[in-house]
């Protein structure tokens, strides 16, 4: 049992160097030697768990994914309005994106890999984009949504939306400024997706969201 318990320590030791290795250097141009050097293990250990920089990128994208789920889990109560969870949900994202470098080192992987896949061969992307589609589905029926919308096509745009506050926070190197940016996405979102009586609502909804990240 203690035998297990040091390579589970490991695994997470090389996990966590590895995140913060692939955040700043990106998948190309990590190195395995420097990831080593960031985990403060031994090679050997290293490929006790993971027989390749692929193979460990794509522990990171599960990992990152689960503490990205784990985050919202609050989100997917039935009892929380579903756009209210679409909003909270992309600024956990952008908050995460800041604040976790696993997380951060999953959204960067899932572009940088190519076939936005983890080690379980799950698809990252389409996953969350069902689920942005159930919730917008959610949100049309609660009527919060304007009810002629195709929750396709809005799941998609929400989606769209976040990635794309994402990496261009990522590519300008302003991550500290992605849930300031998300709301600005929203107040301009927001008109062409709601009732106009919720409007003003929604847009203080996502407003106040902000306040918890962005004293």
């Amino acid at each position: 049992m203690a035998r297990q318990a040091r390579a589970e320590i490991t695994r997470d030791s090389v996990l966590a160097g590895a995140a913060d290795v692939f955040l700043r250097l990106g998948y190309a141009n990590a190195s395995l030697s420097e990831i080593i050097a960031q985990s403060n293990v031994t090679k050997g250990a290293l490929y006790f768990h993971f027989g390749s920089k692929e193979e460990l990128a794509r522990a990171v994208v599960d990992q990152g994914n689960e503490r990205l789920v784990s985050s919202c889990q609050g989100f997917f109560d039935p009892r929380v309005p579903a756009l209210e969870a679409c909003i909270g949900i992309t600024y956990v994202v952008a908050d995460l994106s800041m604040n976790d470098p696993m997380v951060g080192a999953m959204l960067k992987l899932t572009h940088q890999i190519g076939d936005y896949r983890g080690g379980q061969g799950d698809n990252i992307t389409k996953t969350w984009g069902d689920t942005y589609r159930l919730l917008s589905e959610r949100a049309i029926a609660q009527g919060d949504l304007e009810p002629d919308l195709d929750a396709e096509v809005i799941g998609l745009l929400l989606q769209e939306v976040t990635a794309g506050v994402h990496i261009t926070a990522v590519g300008t190197e302003t991550i500290d400024q992605m849930a300031t940016r998300m709301e600005r996405a929203w107040y301009f979102l927001l008109p062409s997706l709601v009732p106009a009586e919720k409007l003003s609502y929604f847009r203080e909804f996502a407003a106040r969201r902000l306040r918890r990240y962005v004293p």
